[in-house]
């Protein structure tokens, strides 16, 4: 609501379930055209950087020649790579393989191998918007079980879009996609989460991938976020590897392998655009 103007069809809308003490979004986390044009942009470019990674990943190529692929092509497109630098996190792109759940960092000798799952986590920012995806590889041939897990995490991040219409609530794409992933007995894991995204790399609301419906906060037309559920093969539970000098890699705590997919979505009178296609 803006002092001064009349009060919109959303503001009505706002207002009303803010009175039912719900949690509702500010102003601010409702994009304008302008900013929505720009992270449709940026989204392009980030689109582009997975469709290079795409082309590119094999066996035998090291995680750091991923990031080099992300860098140079990002640059080359007058963007840059939002995670470089960011609160200590070194390279450009996240690259987790098999056990390693998220922030995997790119290595010289992190070699990919047939059988391997990994996914390659992507935030572009250009002209000052963001946009953030991810997704899964397989590298050759893997089990049957892994091609499951990676299988099953696409369709979480499918159901929960499905979940989210206008003005509903962040409880019901996470109790959407919690119920599918129950179904083949899989964690989701709970520490980490989709969030708001756009005018800044993290913004709010925070997009857990479990709980109930009509919970957290209310998801209106003009909000742009991620929704990215991390699908554990055992519990949801996970840890900070020890080794991990900058203390971002998480990894699942029985070891098991772990997928993720990602988009950013637009939030429209209709349902969710992707932003990241």
């Amino acid at each position: 609501m803006i002092p001064g103007q009349p009060l919109t069809e959303l503001d009505k809308k706002v207002m009303y379930w803010e009175g039912k003490g719900k949690v509702v979004p500010t102003r601010e986390l409702i994009k304008t055209a302008e900013q929505i044009e720009g992270i449709r942009k940026a989204g392009v470019v980030n689109t582009g950087v997975l469709d290079e990674v795409a082309s590119k990943i094999h066996a035998g190529m090291s995680t750091l020649e991923i990031d080099e692929i992300v860098y140079n092509y990002t640059i080359g497109h007058g963007a840059t790579p939002a995670p470089l630098n960011y609160e200590g996190f070194p390279k450009s792109v996240c690259t987790s393989i098999n056990e390693v759940v998220c922030h995997g960092i790119p290595k010289a000798d992190d070699i990919l191998e047939e059988g391997d799952i990994i996914n390659v986590d992507c935030t572009t920012c250009l002209d000052g918007y963001y946009a953030d995806a991810s997704r899964m590889f397989i590298i050759g041939k893997t089990t049957p079980e892994k091609e499951q897990l990676v299988r099953v995490a696409k369709e979480c991040l499918e159901i929960g879009a499905e979940a989210a219409k206008p003005y509903c609530f962040v409880g019901d794409i996470g109790h959407a996609i919690e119920k599918h992933a129950k179904k083949y007995h899989y964690g989701i894991v709970r520490d980490l989460c989709g969030h708001g995204v756009g005018n800044k790399f993290h913004e709010e609301p925070d997009i857990v991938h479990y709980g109930k419906k009509g919970t957290g906060m209310l998801l209106v037309p003009g909000m742009v976020f991620t929704i990215e559920p991390m699908v554990n093969m055992g519990t949801w539970r996970v840890f900070i590897d020890a080794d991990d000098p900058f203390g971002w890699e998480v990894i699942s705590e029985d070891e098991k392998p772990s997928a993720q997919w990602e988009h950013t979505f637009l939030m429209t009178e209709h349902g969710l655009e992707v932003l990241t296609y």
